[in-house]
Formats: structure tokens, C-alpha cells, sequence
């Protein structure tokens, strides 16, 4: 598995015949923004058809040349487009407006929290982007290490396990578990700097 950085992945969505580069571009941005509009209050199809929206209207921005990673980080780009497509959402569903999605609102971080707060909005949009970024950094790690070292890594970080009983349940030395600890980290971070820094 080869780390494809979002630059990468943006340049080649540049190109409208390449499919293999929308599944790339998809498959990248899609979970946050449905866990974005899910966390509004939006049900698991509505959610879906919003990150659709929300994807295609970014790629048609950044097609034509809206989208500069000079005056802005991607994830906040993305949000504005999230955010303005989850509030059409919610509002097509309110009572009265004919559309019915939020009849039986799910439980959600938003779903008695006004349309107009935007600050709780982006708040929620960070937790959910970073949340999405770790787990694709940690994946890629994943895949680069062996499977030892990277369960360690999971014993001590993920499950909090001293690293003493890490070392006893894995049969390695204590040493191992430190180092293994450390290698995957700093890992982690390099991915995470590559991952929208050169978008």
C-alpha cells in the first residue's frame, strides 16, 4: 500500500474522464463529512447524499480554480461546503417545509443545536476531520510495520497498557516495546504533516 498524499490525489482530480482519481478523492473525504452531517442531526441516507453534494461541488470548485491552499487549510474549505449543505438538509426536513428528513431526528452533536451556530459547527467538523485523518495515518502505518511492532504500539497507546505487561504479553523485551512505540509515532506524525499540508 503506497501513501498517496491529498496533493497527489487533488492534482490527478483535475482530469474530469479520471474515475480511479473521483474514487480516490471520495474514498479520502467521504467519512468525515457524513459523520460531520450525521453529528447535525441528518439520518444515515441524508448524510450520504450530503457528502455526495458536498464532494461534487468541491470538486467542481477546485476544478475551476476556487479552491488555493495558500489562503487556507483544505478541511475548512470542505466545512463551508459540509456546513451549507447539512443546513439545506436540515431546513428541507424542518416542520412545514415539505421534505421530511428530520421528521425523527437522529440523536446527533447537533440535533437540538440551532442553524446559525456555526462556531459549534466547526468545532464538530474539526473533531470528525481529525478523527478521519488519524485513522487513515494509523492504517498506512499499519501496513509499514510488522505486525509485533505495531500491536505494541497498540497495547500502550491505544489500550493504555503499561509497558511492562505489553512486553509480557507479547514475549519481547521491554526495549522492544519502547522502540516500537516511538518508530510508529513518529510515523504517524510524518504522515499526518504530508496529509493536508500539501494540498
Amino acid at each position: 500500500m503506497t501513501w498517496v498524499t491529498t496533493a497527489t490525489v487533488l492534482q490527478k482530480l483535475r482530469d474530469y474522464e479520471n474515475r480511479e482519481a473521483w474514487g480516490s478523492f471520495a474514498e479520502r473525504f467521504r467519512k468525515p463529512v457524513v459523520s460531520f452531517a450525521r453529528g447535525m442531526g441528518l439520518k444515515t441516507a441524508d448524510a450520504e447524499d450530503v457528502a455526495q453534494e458536498t464532494l461534487l461541488a468541491f470538486a467542481e470548485a477546485y476544478r475551476n480554480g476556487k479552491y488555493d491552499s495558500t489562503k487556507g487549510r483544505l478541511s475548512k474549505f470542505l466545512f463551508g461546503i459540509a456546513y451549507r449543505q447539512s443546513l439545506k438538509f436540515r431546513r428541507a426536513g424542518a416542520p412545514g417545509a415539505g421534505g421530511g428528513k428530520l421528521a425523527q431526528p437522529e440523536s446527533g452533536f447537533w440535533s437540538e443545536v440551532p442553524d446559525e451556530d456555526e462556531s459549534h459547527a466547526s468545532g464538530v467538523w474539526d473533531t470528525q476531520w481529525e478523527s478521519s485523518v488519524l485513522a487513515e495515518c494509523m492504517q498506512q502505518a499499519r501496513v509499514e510495520f510488522e505486525p509485533m511492532t505495531f500491536r505494541a504500539f497498540e497495547l500502550v497507546v491505544r489500550e493504555e497498557m503499561p509497558p511492562p505487561q505489553a512486553a509480557d504479553e507479547l514475549g519481547i523485551p521491554i526495549k522492544s516495546v519502547y522502540n516500537a512505540k516511538h518508530r510508529v509515532l513518529k510515523r504517524i506524525r510524518e504522515l499526518r504533516d504530508t496529509y493536508e499540508s500539501e494540498a
